[in-house]
């Protein structure tokens, strides 16, 4: 093997390594950027989640005093409580079965990071195969 052939070599495995530290780099900061993008929009999430739940919980407690006010014409008040009490758990149980659906691990993984990094895998194990 001759000099030229030795520099050659050097000189890729030069270039080779400081591609994939480049790469490298280049998938962190997508990383932290799609985790950043992430963690906001579950904070502003969060915060709009409260705060309509707030004013929609104290709208919903008045519309259920008048349900419980114009049922107990019909029937005793005490009945009146327990059916529209029942009903509302009922419906409160399937929302909270919901959000908690909403909030897998799956949704918020960083599937851009992922999926890149899997074609970086895949185009390295190309090179270096074949």
């Amino acid at each position: 093997m001759s000099n030229t052939d030795n520099r050659s070599t050097a000189s890729l495995l030069s270039d080779l390594v400081s591609e994939v530290t480049a790469l490298m780099r280049q998938e962190m900061l997508l990383a932290k950027t799609e985790i950043s993008e992430k963690i906001n929009q579950l904070g502003l999430a969060g915060a709009s989640l409260a705060t309509g739940g707030a004013v929609l919980f104290a709208g919903f407690l008045v519309l259920l005093s008048a349900a419980v006010l114009g049922l107990a014409l019909v029937v005793p008040a005490w009945l009146a409580a327990l059916l529209i009490g029942a009903v509302v758990a009922i419906i409160g149980g399937v929302m909270l079965m919901k959000g908690l659906h909403d909030l897998r691990a799956e949704e918020l993984a960083p599937r851009r990071t992922i999926q890149s990094l899997k074609r970086d895998k895949q185009l390295a194990q190309e090179h270096i195969g074949g």
